[in-house]
């Protein structure tokens, strides 16, 4: 156990996240461990495909990539590496970090966590237990889908099993994105796998860092007001003994570090005050934010109790394929023009067209440009047969001297023409002690994780709608008084919405009510909507149960993972009282 807290970095929040975010993170400011996280749920899908034509990688060649010219480095200081950029294949990575580092001839202990690919395994899971969907509880055996990949969540106590035991690089497959960051503060501060509100602090912190630059005003409402934003450095968690944190960034690195942008991430894809993890369960209901110097906030009120007995296990399975293209269309008469577009390609057996109209043309437009609307077209199917036989491309092609007038499409490229597999995510529940969880060294010595010791089921508050309706308002966009930050879990949209004045919380969550958010968000007809409330971040929460499909790598959305619906939300126009425009104009 040391008394000084653990400084957690990290270098990428997702595959495709800014190579050179490694280099920089040890450029910048002292850090003990560096967390790079890449397995958001629709690259594992992408992964899975992979790995499919090809058992022996399935992991993430980026990060190899990214730190083959830093090993030296690393080993020069001792600074310690954990990813899950294993995906599905930590050992695979692993032995490439090994030989990456012979041929460098530094030398650095690499260790892999594995027990989440239950794959193998499934058909006799399966047998025994059901595995319910996450949200509908319907057992696995209704999918109608084969799977080709199941991972089950694991907890950070196999990185900290593994740091403890000498290993310089961890190398994860499916661990919780927070694991990156419990795990090493578990091994850091000499936690027990029982101190539940340690734990559940450092869960916080990890849940704040894991998306990288969105902790430091990337992704951000407020991002007008973030200085640097051309190029927003990487947080980093200072983790302490007690569980409580500070987040921070590189001293010399572009963004911010505020109490609005670590809101941002707090509300972030979370399933409500009780936040599961296979580690813990946090609750954030207590959770407070204070201004600890400049671009640093300190994180205090997180508490814990056992996990839930059970851990999601992420399924994907193939569905068909799909060819999309995106066309334009200008100026009046925009929906005759899409009707008459989708009539003019056709149908076709095993085919099934969605076309969807991207923006409107403005009344009266300043440049070409501001006439114009992108029509996405998307041609599924179960088999790829038909798909080819239908030539979307080709009918597109065919159509610009006999179709609607101002039609054209991107000049820059060709139409997309190769059908592209569709995956289809099954999010289940499975009893964890049931889950192999353990940490292999690079002398093969294996070691298991132990299941938690104790766990118990938690269910998420009611928050009841407020009623009471404000008076003397001016219609004006939601987001000049609040911010708001979106994203997905599975098929779910995640939406959490905050104001940094104190003065317009009554207002905010009188006025996004379930009611009030269906208005606001006609999209949601239809769907359930869990609401919660956080009083003391002022934020009010919504999972938006089926408004993804079944998750991102197979849904029909143009805004795939739901990124853009918070900005939507703060587009529209609410009644918002007059004299808190009037304190903000005099602020």
């Amino acid at each position: 156990m040391r008394d000084r807290a653990i400084r957690i970095g990290t270098f990428s929040g997702y595959l495709g996240d800014r190579f050179t975010a490694l280099a920089e993170a040890l450029d910048g400011d002292p850090v003990d461990v560096l967390a790079g996280d890449y397995l958001a749920e629709i690259t594992l899908a992408v992964l899975a495909a992979r790995h499919r034509r090809d058992p022996a990688r399935g992991y993430v060649d980026y990060f190899l990539d990214q730190l083959r010219p830093h090993l030296a480095t690393l080993a020069e200081r001792g600074v310690k590496v954990v990813t899950n950029a294993g995906g599905f294949h930590p050992a695979g990575l692993a032995d490439a970090v090994r030989a990456a580092a012979a041929e460098a001839g530094v030398t650095l202990s690499v260790a892999h966590v594995e027990g989440d690919n239950l794959l193998a395994d499934l058909d006799a899971l399966a047998a025994t237990h059901p595995l319910p969907h996450l949200d509908t509880g319907r057992p696995l055996s209704s999918w109608g889908t084969t799977p080709i990949a199941a991972n089950a969540y694991l907890g950070g106590h196999g990185i900290a099993a593994a740091l403890a035991g000498g290993a310089d690089v961890v190398v994860c497959g499916r661990v919780t994105d927070a694991s990156l960051a419990a795990g090493p503060a578990a091994w850091w501060h000499g936690w027990a796998a029982g101190d539940w509100d340690r734990l559940a602090g450092a869960v916080v912190a990890g849940h704040v860092v894991e998306c990288g630059p969105q902790a430091v005003g990337g992704n951000f409402s407020g991002f007008t007001g973030v200085p640097g934003m051309v190029k927003p450095g990487f947080p980093i968690a200072e983790i302490a003994a007690d569980g409580g944190c500070v987040i921070t960034k590189h001293t010399r690195d572009g963004g911010t570090v505020t109490a609005d942008t670590v809101t941002a991430q707090l509300v972030y894809e979370i399933q409500g005050p009780r936040y599961l993890n296979p580690d813990v369960t946090v609750h954030l209901d207590d959770v407070r934010l204070t201004p600890a110097g400049p671009d640093r906030v300190a994180i205090t009120g997180a508490t814990g109790s056992p996990p839930p007995p059970t851990t999601k296990v992420a399924l994907f399975g193939q569905i068909g394929y799909s060819v999309v293209n995106t066309v334009y269309v200008t100026g009046l008469d925009v929906d005759a023009k899409i009707a008459l577009l989708r009539e003019q390609l056709g149908r076709a057996d095993g085919v099934d067209l969605d076309v969807t109209r991207i923006g409107v043309p403005a009344a009266d437009p300043g440049s070409q440009w501001d006439a114009t609307a992108a029509v996405r077209i998307m041609a599924t199917s179960r088999e790829k047969e038909p798909l080819e036989r239908f030539g979307l491309a080709k009918r597109i092609g065919s159509l610009y001297l006999q179709s609607i007038p101002g039609f054209f499409h991107d000049g820059g490229g060709e139409l997309a023409v190769r059908p592209r597999p569709r995956i289809d995510y099954w999010p289940a529940v499975l009893d964890a002690d049931v889950v192999p969880h353990r940490v292999v060294f690079a002398d093969g010595r294996a070691q298991d994780v132990p299941p938690p010791p104790q766990t118990s089921i938690v269910d998420q508050p009611a928050h009841p709608d407020p009623t009471e309706e404000p008076a003397g308002t001016r219609l004006v966009p939601l987001g000049t008084v609040a911010h708001a930050r979106s994203g997905d879990k599975g098929g779910n949209g995640n939406l959490g919405v905050w104001t940094a004045d104190p003065d317009a919380w009554p207002w905010l969550r009188r006025t996004l009510s379930t009611a009030g958010l269906r208005t606001l968000l006609p999209e949601t007809a239809g769907l359930e909507i869990v609401r919660h409330e956080f009083p003391h971040l002022r934020a009010v929460h919504f999972v938006l149960r089926g408004l993804l499909g079944t998750g991102g790598s197979a849904n029909l959305r143009v805004d795939q993972v739901g990124k853009a619906v918070g900005e939507y939300l703060r587009a529209r126009l609410v009644p918002v009282p007059e004299e808190l425009l009037q304190r903000k104009d005099s602020r």
